[in-house]
């Protein structure tokens, strides 16, 4: 029953002023905000910061399943969280709960690095770092004998291992050029993503031979600006039919590269807006869990990449034999539009203004031969990863539904 932790506050406000009153540190409580993955962790914790009747620094915020987690060590703070809850209200005008109850110490405290050791890893980062290219070559860390020697386990693959080693970089090292990473079994980048804000300067990053299995793990650091990058040796390197439809998928989390796994990578190409135009500010996507956002992500690059630059007969493969498909335009074609837009009229069936019942049967595609040809002939497109709102909507073992909505350009018929 949720009483004891949500509803009945006496035994938890009891239990905070047991733990409080004589001053003893290492009383933790866990703050959940149930499905807090729909919103931007930078507003969510501003809105609930403002709310708050006292200053708190949040340890270890992370999404779990459909809600977001962070720590706090006073019971102070703790009560006062208590009170925010429900009193922040979304886009939607919908309040947002917040659930306090006591925590075992998160592993991230738990495991973080005694000074000791936090001296010895300095020392052997300094062994490993080259004042000449700026460059810092951390690849099989966890196996330097000057770690091993003093019995200090770094994985990287432990926030609290990455968490360590950035501040090690972010002080003695604010030049850093070039990060080698290989060789390290990361799965996932959650820990490294705060580069962005500790070694900005990076341009070089060598992930290679770990173990990443999607590319929506590198946009978790699309704030870096890289210049070259490493990644031969992930699994995420075998989820894509091609080498250019590699290297495009790479290239919509970094603009700004010019060498992918030791080759040089031609030109990027822009895309240039004839008529300039306001994005309204949305709602972020929605996924559930994890798990299915980099199921969703992952077939929605890779479907949009074939569909942009590579062979749309590979598409049959999305689609059932007995699928169905069809296209609106928002648009008449007597309206004011875009011409790019006009070779879609043809196959619009926009319900709102299509009377015709003929019509409306014949413009809707049946068995996955029909939606191919259709998708084969209609202009070359160029769609914009970074512009995808995706909602992931109803689930079932056998049946996943999501839409998604985004930015393209539309060029020449293909």
């Amino acid at each position: 029953m949720h009483t004891t932790v949500w509803r009945n506050r006496k035994p938890l406000e009891r239990e905070m002023g047991e733990n409080t009153q004589d001053g003893t540190p290492g009383s933790w409580f866990r703050v959940t905000i149930p499905y807090g993955i729909k919103y931007d962790k930078t507003w969510l914790m501003k809105s609930i910061q403002s709310h708050c009747s006292v200053p708190f620094t949040p340890v270890d915020f992370h999404f779990m399943q459909n809600g977001a987690r962070f720590f706090v060590q006073e019971g102070s703070t703790a009560s006062a969280l208590m009170d925010v809850s429900y009193k922040i209200r979304d886009e939607e005008s919908r309040k947002i709960p917040v659930f306090v109850s006591p925590s075992a110490v998160p592993y991230s405290v738990r495991d973080k690095l005694k000074p000791e050791e936090m001296e010895q890893l300095k020392l052997t980062l300094s062994k490993r770092f080259d004042v000449s290219q700026q460059a810092l070559d951390l690849q099989r860390l966890r196996l330097d004998p000057d770690l091993v020697g003093y019995d200090i386990d770094i994985f990287l693959n432990r926030r609290s291992c990455m968490a360590a080693t950035l501040q090690v970089i972010e002080k003695y090292f604010p030049e850093l050029l070039s990060l080698n990473l290989s060789s390290n079994k990361l799965y996932q980048l959650d820990g490294l993503s705060d580069i962005i804000q500790m070694a900005p300067t990076v341009k070089i990053l060598n992930l290679s031979k770990n173990e990443l299995t999607s590319v929506w793990e590198l946009n978790k650091m699309q704030g870096l600006k890289l210049e070259e990058l490493w990644l031969q040796g992930n699994p995420l390197c075998d989820t894509f039919p091609d080498q250019s439809t590699y290297v495009r998928a790479i290239r919509e989390c970094f603009p700004k590269l010019l060498r992918l796994d030791g080759q040089e990578l031609p030109s990027p190409v822009t895309v240039d807006v004839d008529t300039p135009y306001i994005v309204k500010l949305c709602k972020g996507s929605y996924f559930g869990s994890d798990e299915l956002k980099s199921l969703v992500l992952q077939f929605l690059q890779q479907y949009y990449l074939i569909h942009d630059y590579g062979d749309r007969q590979v598409l049959a493969g999305a689609y059932h034999e007995e699928a169905c498909f069809s296209l609106t335009i928002p648009f008449h074609p007597e309206d004011p539009a875009p011409s790019s837009l006009c070779e879609y009229f043809k196959d619009s069936r926009n319900m709102k203004k299509l009377k015709d019942p003929y019509l409306r049967v014949q413009l809707l595609k049946h068995t996955k031969r029909v939606i191919v040809h259709t998708l084969c002939v209609l202009p070359k497109t160029q769609h914009d990863f970074s512009s995808f709102v995706v909602d992931t909507w109803f689930q079932t073992e056998t049946m996943l539904c999501f839409s998604v909505s985004g930015v393209f350009k539309a060029g020449e018929c293909v």
